[in-house]
């Protein structure tokens, strides 16, 4: 049995070494096979969906008209931020009750955000364009880079709790599965 002196000695290669030994295997909780198909599985989706999304834009780029009247505009824009809102309620919610959760739902809150700058922004009139930019760079993007900035800062100090990282590393070297 190993005291918290003892650990408290360790180097963080030591203790990432204990963690890694102590931790259930997950081929214990899923069969390596299992694993294997989920992740090519996955990977292949997104490979596939990346190299077809290529031609798609542009065939729009060299087909969509400059100017087209888009049907069922209200309930769009209505359905987008009352999305975005149940986004933003579920991110404070998630945050008081300090839950891991949350971390999802910034992180999409965010990425909303930003898609919201750029829709008001590409579909505002030339009245309203100007109107757009000020709300975007006030308000949204601001918002989504605190919500992705801090969501990516929570994962990092999570790692590095974990001893999955060490506190001066980039985040994207952290594993997915150690």
């Amino acid at each position: 049995m190993l005291s918290d002196a003892e650990i408290a000695k360790m180097t963080a290669a030591e203790r990432r070494a204990l963690i890694l030994r102590l931790e259930r295997p997950l081929d214990e909780i899923l069969s390596p096979r299992v694993l294997g198909r989920a992740r090519w599985t996955r990977l292949g989706l997104m490979i596939g969906g990346a190299v077809g999304m290529i031609p798609w834009i542009v065939f729009l780029s060299l087909t969509l008209p400059a100017d087209y009247e888009a049907h069922n505009w209200p309930a769009t824009w209505v359905g987008f931020d009352l999305f975005m809102v149940i986004l933003m309620a579920s991110t404070a919610v998630l945050g008081l009750l300090r839950r891991q959760l949350m971390l999802l739902t910034a992180f999409a809150t965010g990425v909303l955000l930003i898609c919201d700058a750029w829709f008001d922004i590409m579909t505002a009139g030339p009245d309203d364009v100007w109107i757009s930019v000020a709300t975007a760079v006030f308000a949204e993007l601001p918002l989504a880079v605190v919500l992705i900035a801090g969501t990516l800062r929570i994962v990092r100090l999570t790692a590095a709790r974990l001893w999955l990282l060490d506190p001066g590393a980039p985040l994207w070297r952290l594993p997915l599965l150690p």
